[in-house]
């Protein structure tokens, strides 16, 4: 059985930050690829930012390159997801995924992930 858990999500003014914690439990292959996702009301879900875990790769979307950074801590099966400079776009509830992607392949397509936390409301307004 393996769990994902997501949180420190919440309210935030334009500007701001939020750091959001994913943790990951139970029988996973070694060397998982671990993803954000977003999904605002309306839209679909969108990778926003992923750590392969066969190279190490990070990636990011666009829309949040240069604001967001991934992290992990290997030793506590956690990884971070620290969001500067919020912006009213980026309110949505936010989604922890496991799985596994190739070498060199970008870990963004939410197609790669098998378990899913239960996603955790990050709402940014003045």
């Amino acid at each position: 059985q393996v769990q994902v858990v997501e949180s420190g999500g919440g309210s935030v003014q334009p500007g701001g930050s939020l750091r959001l914690s994913c943790a990951f439990s139970g029988m996973i292959l070694n060397n998982p690829a671990i993803g954000w996702f977003r999904q605002a009301p309306g839209k679909e879900r969108e990778g926003i930012s992923c750590l392969n875990g066969l190279d190490y790769g990070t990636h990011y979307a666009d829309s949040v390159r240069g604001r967001f950074t991934i992290s992990r801590d290997t030793a506590r099966n956690t990884v971070y997801l620290q969001m500067n400079n919020l912006r009213p776009e980026d309110t949505a509830v936010y989604y922890c995924a496991i799985g596994h992607v190739p070498v060199g392949v970008s870990c963004l397509p939410k197609s790669w992930y098998d378990y899913w936390g239960q996603g955790i409301q990050v709402a940014v307004s003045s």
